[in-house]
């Protein structure tokens, strides 16, 4: 049986595919497993005030809580109503994806719940999946199908809408805007640094075989409120992507199926973060942002860049 090199961790490695990725990963650094015990990891999101990490544990239907200071992991909310995907607002405030209860949610300091986003033209959305807030406030969601499939991770269910898109809640008037339609499975989601571009997973591919198993690439209009082009950024190698997250150079941080892929914004495949269970999404926290943290089925994993988080 072969010896892993020291550090390493049985089923995780790099896979360098450009010779840019190399300047991404520090020499030493190896990937770490923070925690096990889950049945679907999803939804990672970093609170810098307490560097503190919450992420979800959809189909046991909870949210867990890692402590950077002291390693330990915790219940933060059970039940999480099978919540999937979260972010942080420009307040420090959670933000939230339901499948139970098929809405956006957003927890105030306080603790309270406030709904953000239920139904789309007086019709239940259909389970939303993953979140990112835009700097005027506007929270932007994707809206597949997944938490009405089956009771699994939400409660199995018709689709009142019969189609699934991705939506922009207005911060003023609280309105839900469609802003894209042409999408089987929208799934993960993200901005640029600049906020001229956003990013969007296409995973169709899910539920039919020559579906989509893309990320889709949109320009924003200069009053945040719409999108132009939609063209194919990347097509992935492994798997699905789900969810992702940038840096502040522009290269996307994405899930697959065999561990983390970086792409540069020109498209290329950087390279591989390689890890033995499939990944749902990642988010960069850490006090200088630069540590990626890895939402994989049944772990969190992380490991240390030579990249920050946008």
């Amino acid at each position: 049986m072969a010896t892993l090199p020291f550090g390493f961790l049985e089923g995780t490695g790099f896979e360098q595919l450009d010779p840019r990725f190399k300047g991404c990963i520090p020499g030493p650094e190896r990937v770490q497993r923070l925690w096990t015990g889950a049945r679907w990891c999803e939804g990672p999101a970093w609170f810098a005030a307490h560097r503190t990490l919450v992420w979800s544990d959809i189909p046991n239907n909870r949210m867990l809580r890692f402590d950077e200071f002291n390693g330990t992991v915790g219940t933060f909310r059970e039940p999480s109503d099978n919540t999937n995907g979260n972010t942080v607002d420009r307040e420090g405030r959670l933000v939230s994806c339901e499948h139970l209860t098929r809405r956006v949610t957003r927890t105030e300091h306080d603790g309270t719940i406030t709904v953000l986003a239920s139904h789309w033209n007086g019709k239940r959305l259909n389970s939303p999946n993953d979140v990112v807030v835009h700097s005027d406030g506007a929270v932007w969601f994707t809206d597949p199908s997944y938490g009405i499939l089956s009771d699994y991770e939400g409660l199995k269910a018709e689709s009142e809408i019969g189609a699934c898109h991705v939506y922009r809640i207005d911060p003023q008037r609280g309105e839900v805007e469609l802003m894209a339609d042409d999408f089987v499975k929208p799934n993960g989601l993200a901005f640029s640094p600049d906020e001229s571009l956003l990013y969007i997973a296409d995973t169709g591919a899910s539920h039919a075989p020559d579906g989509p198993r893309h990320i889709r690439r949109f320009k924003v209009g200069a009053d945040g409120r719409s999108l132009s082009g939609g063209e194919v950024f990347a097509e992935c190698t492994s798997g699905l992507f789900d969810g992702f997250r940038l840096d502040t150079e522009g290269r996307i941080w994405t899930s697959a199926l065999d561990g983390v892929h970086a792409y540069h914004p020109d498209g290329t495949l950087l390279g591989k973060i390689l890890l033995p269970e499939r990944v749902a999404n990642v988010c960069f926290g850490g006090p200088k942002r630069n540590r990626l943290f890895i939402c994989a089925t049944t772990s969190l994993y992380a490991i240390t860049l030579n990249a920050k988080g946008a």
